[in-house]
Order: C-alpha cells, then structure tokens, then sequence
C-alpha cells in the first residue's frame, strides 16, 4: 500500500469556475472515479487525499483541466476522461523533480509534457514558443535531475549576449560584469532548482557551467547537458557552430521564442531553419509550445494572443 499524503490545488486565473467543475461539479466525480483520490471543494481551492501517487496523478489531471478552463473551453467528464488516460500513456514521472525545500516540479501543461518527453528520449531537442511556456524552467530541472541521478557529470547552460537595443561595448565593466545580466535568466532558474550555497558550489567547481554562446566555439562538450537558451537570438552560423560542440554521453536542449528575435536588421536567426534541416532526423525532437502552454500568469496568454491578432507576433 502507498503512503498516504494530502495537498491542495488551488484554481489561480480562472475567472469562469463553471467551466472547471461542471453543472454540480461533475467533473471532480469523475476523476474522483478514474483516479482513486478523494476531493473536496473549497471554492478556488480543493484539498486532496489519497496514495501519494494517486494524487500525484489526480494533480497533473487537475492542470490540463485547468488550462482548458482558462483558455474559454468548458470541460466535460469526457474531457477528464481522455486527459487521465493521456498522462498514463505518455509515461513521464508526475513530479521530475523535488526542490530542497520540498517544492514538486513537475510539467503543467500538454506542451511542456511534451517538451519533457523529448529531452528524456532524444539526444537534442528543441523548444519552441512563447515566453513564459517554462522552456528554460523546465530545461534546467531536467539537467538538474539528471546531474542528481549521476547521468551526467556537469551542466553547461548557454545563451547569446544579444538584446533590444543593447551592445555589449556600451555597458559598463569589466567582459564578466558586461555579460552576466544577459546570464541572469539562467541563475534564477538554477535558484528555483537548487538552493543558493549548491549553486555556489557547482559554479566554483566547473559542475556548473554558465556562459555566453561566444564562449562554446572550439569546445566538445561530453558528458553533459548542454542547454542553449534565447536562441531565436543566434545566428545560423551561431547555432551550427553550437550544435556542433555535442560530445559523447551528453544531450542537448536548444529553446527560443521565433517572434522576439533581436538580431540585426537584415540577419535571419537560426532557430528559423530548425524545422525545416531537422524534422524527421532521428534523435532530434522538435516540440512547439503555445500560448496554451504559458503558465507564468494568466495574463500572459492573453497578451501573447492580442499580438497574434494584430500581426505583430
């Protein structure tokens, strides 16, 4: 018998709870008897119990229908049905990861499900969509799990010195002082995995590896996970000469945002082609995340779509 454990799941940015619970919520019925769990309902937030797993499983069911709800869809039974039956045969662990301070990981949404799905099977992946779909996040979590597990012995974390407006040579300091707020990004979500002293450690210790794309010329990197991030901001030859760096024993994950390239007028980022070189190669997935994916805050979704509608995205 599994151990038994209690959470709560809270309805954040739902401004339509019909849509979630159903007439006399007979959505929660439902799972309650798909899943063995049992729920209750307090309002915007709802308290289960049940074998760890169990709710585990009740949990990540409870995401996908939420994500419907917030996107204007009025779940159904069926739809609760199919979501259960979907998340068991895609086979990913309902929590990827454990945060020393007891925080679960795990992926939300269809999307990010299958953006984890192919880092787990593939050598190279590639994620592509709209910031705030948790590409980076998750990226990360999955490097950080595989160092805990011992798969690899280091994590390299990569990203172009690019942005709006910015040139490296206008900002004040020394090269490490100029390109570290373009790092940033990376350290925090190392943060949201680790805690401050283990980051610390790993960094002074060459266990962790974070560093400007410029930096990976010449380099084979084995025996670990190699993330580039932002990468709608490297060029062709840039993201070549950076798949190319793929050593024995590692994998790679390459994530970007097409529609917020930064590169100068004229010159066509490299993330463009991926679909079109890459698609059918085996060992290489290729996951597009939408707006439906994006799990920063509600609102996100929303400004994502408005761009789309005007043309702008």
């Amino acid at each position: 018998m599994g151990i038994a454990t209690e959470t709560t799941f809270a309805l954040d940015g739902l401004d339509d709870h019909l849509r979630f619970y159903g007439h006399h919520d007979r959505n929660i019925s439902a799972l309650e008897a798909l899943i063995p769990v049992v729920v209750r309902v307090d309002g915007q937030i709802l308290h289960l119990s049940g074998e760890r797993e169990a709710v585990r499983r009740a949990g990540d069911v409870l995401d996908a229908m939420l994500q419907a709800a917030r996107s204007g869809t009025h779940v159904t039974p069926d739809d609760v049905a199919f979501s259960a039956r979907t998340l068991a045969a895609e086979g990913i662990p309902a929590t990827l990861f454990t945060t020393q301070r007891g925080k679960e990981i795990r992926p939300k949404t269809a999307g990010q499900r299958a953006f984890v799905a192919s880092i787990a099977k593939n050598t190279l992946t590639f994620g592509i969509g709209p910031a705030g779909t948790g590409k980076t996040f998750l990226a990360i979590v999955m490097a950080v799990r595989a160092l805990k597990e011992r798969e690899v012995s280091r994590i390299v974390l990569s990203r172009p010195a690019v942005e709006a407006g910015e040139k490296l040579g206008f900002l004040p300091g020394d090269l490490k002082e100029k390109v570290d707020p373009y790092l940033r990004p990376l350290y925090d979500a190392l943060g949201e995995s680790l805690d401050d002293a283990t980051v610390g450690k790993f960094l002074e210790r060459g266990v962790i590896e974070v560093a400007p794309l410029a930096y990976m010329r010449g380099r084979t990197l084995s025996d670990a996970y190699v993330i580039l991030d932002e990468a709608q901001n490297a060029s062709r030859e840039q993201l070549k000469m950076f798949l190319t760096r793929l050593g024995s024993g590692s994998k790679m994950i390459v994530s970007g945002d097409i529609t917020q390239v930064d590169l100068p007028r004229g010159a066509r980022s490299g993330l463009a082609d991926v679909e079109r070189l890459f698609t059918g190669i085996d060992d290489v997935g290729i996951v597009r995340l939408t707006e439906s994916d994006i799990v920063r805050h509600p609102l996100i979704a929303k400004l994502v779509a408005a761009y789309q509608r005007a043309g702008d995205a």
